[in-house]
């Protein structure tokens, strides 16, 4: 790991076009970059991201190289990797139980793993192209989102059962557990609506339409205030969505392509990294979803995980060093 000094008060250099920019900026992003962690498997894409904030550690989808790597981001290195995770797309770390999941994409298969040791405890069949992950803890189950089979399959976390496939009615995007309604929340690209199902019965117990958002996919959740952020592929453009009414809040212009999303509850900002390599950050005040800053953070910066203590943001590369290798990148907020 390289610490930076000499970028302390620069901005994020951009580096691409304008046109692949967000109408709507609300200027430099509020980041500085503070560290460079190298990575293994060379410099092909890496997908999404799971941080244990208790232990420090965080572990990364590197799906070109189909691997899963695990960094200390207290000591800035890498404690392992996993291989054998063929086009590995999800990625998510539950700290209760010391265990990883990741989806192998190219399997079909989700695949459970030792935290500790890194050691495969189970794989379990899935539907077709499975991608993004949520763990509902009430019933010790993973779900896994299967894009092009438009599901979701519901996985004993402890035995890799499965116990049951959930069809949405068209190809989906994320899901997400929401605690405080005690159900998950599956974007439905392939309808434009958000299914809430009822994970006790498999059941989908209501649809929320989402005006002006073509093909939802990456999702964030705010707890307390029932909010769900919500990225549109289609047309460059992340909404904010008021579950208990059911209603649309706000549409805010985003990177082309929006796929992460993340929202760090205690300070109220989201942040929405999107595939052209631009990233958005939006603060919450005043009821609304206000853009605080967006730049072309660097080609792949589509995904990213935010640590909730410190409030840093980091960004895994493909190309993070200057000799072309793949790094994590490390941001500390300005604002």
């Amino acid at each position: 790991m390289r610490i930076l000094p000499m970028l302390i008060g620069i901005a994020v250099v951009a580096g691409c076009s304008s046109s692949q920019a967000p109408s709507q900026t609300g200027g430099d992003l509020p980041l500085r970059k503070v560290g460079e962690t190298a990575l293994t498997g060379g410099p092909v894409r890496f997908d999404y991201t799971s941080l244990d904030a208790g232990r420090g550690l965080l572990f990364l989808a590197h799906m070109g190289a189909g691997q899963v790597i695990e960094v200390d981001i207290g000591s800035h290195t890498v404690v392992r990797t996993i291989p054998d995770t063929p086009d590995v797309h999800g990625v998510l770390v539950v700290p209760d139980k010391h265990r990883v999941y990741a989806t192998a994409t190219g399997r079909n298969q989700l695949a459970a793993f030792d935290e500790d040791t890194g050691a495969v405890l189970f794989t379990a069949p899935t539907g077709t192209y499975p991608d993004g992950l949520a763990y509902d803890p009430v019933r010790n189950a993973v779900w896994t989102t299967n894009e092009h089979a438009g599901t979701e399959t519901v996985i004993d976390a402890d035995t890799g059962n499965v116990r049951a496939t959930v069809p949405m009615g068209g190809e989906v995007g994320n899901v997400v557990y929401n605690p405080t309604t005690d159900t998950m929340v599956v974007a439905v690209q392939g309808r434009g609506d958000l299914a809430v199902v009822a994970p006790d019965t498999y059941t989908i117990t209501d649809r929320i339409p989402i005006p002006g958002c073509d093909a939802p996919h990456g999702q964030a959740l705010d707890p307390a205030g029932q909010r769900m952020f919500v990225g549109c592929e289609g047309n460059a453009t992340m909404v904010t969505i008021d579950l208990a009414e059911r209603s649309v809040l706000d549409h805010n212009r985003v990177g082309q392509t929006p796929d992460v999303l993340v929202y760090d509850a205690a300070v109220q900002r989201l942040y929405v990294a999107a595939e052209s390599g631009w990233v958005s950050v939006f603060d919450r005040r005043d009821g609304h979803t206000t853009a605080a800053g967006a730049k072309h953070l660097a080609d792949g910066a589509h995904t990213l995980a935010v640590d909730p203590a410190t409030h840093h943001s980091y960004f895994p590369i493909p190309k993070g060093t200057a000799d072309g290798a793949p790094a994590l990148w490390e941001f500390e907020p300005t604002t």
